[in-house]
């Protein structure tokens, strides 16, 4: 357990200090899916779900759930965030809808919970605002694309 860096010498979980880290630049990138039936997608798509701008919606609440990360995620720091932009792109042959999710600090500590924890929120709010209709959604595929900042410098998925 001394790799795994939320644990002490003791195994007890622990906030990791970064108190010594110097302040870089820190940048993710994240994506995931939700892929549905094709009339739930056109329902979106056309504007006309009955309980409204389903992406617009969607994308305001990633935003939100990367700037309360920390209270979601116990042993996540609490950053100030300087730039979240996140990104919901339809694919009709497919039916679904990609999230890309960028999340930038200057700070000790990285981003990556933040972004993967937006593109998480922004999958769910669709899959709320849609469930009446498709209950057999399948949220999936995310992951972390690329980070950037801090000791370990820039890491790009295989």
């Amino acid at each position: 357990m001394s790799e795994l860096t939320h644990f002490n010498t003791k195994g007890e979980a622990h906030m990791v200090d970064v108190g010594a880290k110097a302040i870089t630049h820190r940048r993710a990138v994240t994506e995931g899916q939700i892929t549905m039936l094709p009339e739930t997608l056109a329902l979106i798509v056309q504007g006309t779900h009955k309980k409204g701008d389903v992406l617009g919606i969607a994308r305001i609440a990633g935003i939100m759930a990367a700037k309360q990360t920390a209270n979601l995620i116990p042993l996540c720091h609490p950053l100030a965030l300087t730039h979240v932009d996140l990104e919901l792109i339809v694919n009709e042959s497919e039916s679904l809808v990609s999230c890309r999710c960028t999340v930038e600090t200057d700070g000790k500590t990285g981003v990556e919970m933040e972004a993967l924890t937006a593109t998480q929120i922004a999958l769910l709010t669709i899959y709320d605002m849609c469930k009446a209709v498709d209950r057999g959604m399948v949220i999936g595929n995310i992951r972390l694309l690329e980070k950037e900042g801090g000791k370990s410098g820039h890491w790009i998925c295989g």
